[in-house]
């Protein structure tokens, strides 16, 4: 890989999901969940993916680990197409990218000791068969995310919920990757815990040139994580850029409505701002109004005509800046 390349790239992805048929004898509807989503990672970089609930961030963060296969589009993880390898290398591929999930309490098995549940990525993927270096590597993860070797004999029940974080991070460092996807790492967590979870992350990053693929709601973790920023809406990326520029100065509303219903410390006592209206729900993503106008039309303030016959398509603005608006 060429160092221009970027470690992960997503290149025009487009997930469907078939909805259960309305009538025994119609044809079954179907919902777009991605619209052709472009997406790069560079390496030691960390990009986030920002939006409300079922805008499709999970979806693409499955997608990236190939746990879902997109009706078309690639995939590029160190310049290979994942879903155009055999099996056998797929396989070898994953050692390179892991996940943390969001919730610590649900993703760790409660009947297994910890030192198993760390492991597990490494018995699946790479064949260690000394114990001594199996249970060395367990410690060496277990060490980098503040934790001691003695914890893999005990078992989740046993930690408080930053401390089962900070578990799943080590078991996804025990194959040494390159990319980790974490979901929503710190929602889960009391907000005195997040901040040391974050402070982790930024140091394994330092310390180990991970690159990140962070997916999240909450604008001030990205604020504190990510270099790079994408603000998806309805399964389509709408702005893009560098975190502190699209925060400064978004240019899409969709962008500018998100920061706004952000708290602040020190401002004015006023009614918080919120975005018009809802998300449409799966009935009016049906095949047959997929791309009919811009999506966020219906619940934007400047929409005019234009914005309601014409999709707009994601273009360079103001730089290294990108966004999809045709007011922008």
């Amino acid at each position: 890989m060429s160092a221009a390349e970027p470690f992960l790239e997503v290149d025009g992805i487009v997930r469907d999901y078939v909805l259960p048929r309305r009538r025994l004898l119609a044809p079954a509807p179907r919902l777009r969940a991605l619209h052709g989503v472009d997406l790069a990672v560079g390496a030691g970089q960390s990009v986030a993916v920002v939006g409300e609930s079922g805008c499709g961030k999970s979806t693409l963060a499955r997608t990236v680990l190939a746990l879902e296969r997109p009706n078309a589009g690639r995939v590029r993880l160190l310049g290979r197409d994942l879903f155009a390898l055999p099996p056998g290398e797929l396989r070898a591929m994953r050692r390179h990218v892991q996940m943390v999930f969001q919730d610590p309490y649900g993703s760790l098995d409660p009947r297994r000791k910890v030192g198993w549940i760390v492991a597990e990525p490494l018995d699946a993927l790479e064949t260690v068969r000394d114990r001594g270096e199996r249970r060395d590597r367990i410690a060496e993860a277990l060490a980098s995310v503040g934790l001691k070797a003695g914890d893999q004999e005990k078992f989740p029940h046993e930690f408080s919920g930053g401390q089962r974080q900070r578990i799943a991070i080590a078991r996804a460092l025990i194959t040494r990757p390159e990319l980790i996807v974490a979901d929503e790492p710190v929602s889960a967590l009391d907000v005195s815990v997040q901040a040391q979870v974050l402070n982790l992350l930024a140091d394994l990053q330092e310390r180990l040139g991970l690159s990140y693929l962070l997916i999240s709601h909450d604008l001030a973790v990205v604020r504190h994580v990510a270099e790079e920023v994408a603000v998806m809406y309805l399964g389509r990326i709408v702005e893009q850029g560098p975190t502190s520029a699209v925060f400064a100065d978004p240019l899409h509303p969709y962008t500018k409505a998100l920061l706004e219903a952000v708290p602040r410390v020190g401002r004015a006592r006023r009614r918080r701002a919120t975005i018009a209206g809802e998300a449409p729900g799966l009935e009016p993503l049906a095949q047959d109004r997929l791309e009919v106008g811009c999506p966020f039309a219906p619940r934007c303030p400047l929409a005019e005509a234009r914005c309601r016959a014409e999709a707009p398509a994601l273009m360079p603005r103001d730089g290294d800046r990108e966004a999809a608006c045709h007011l922008a």
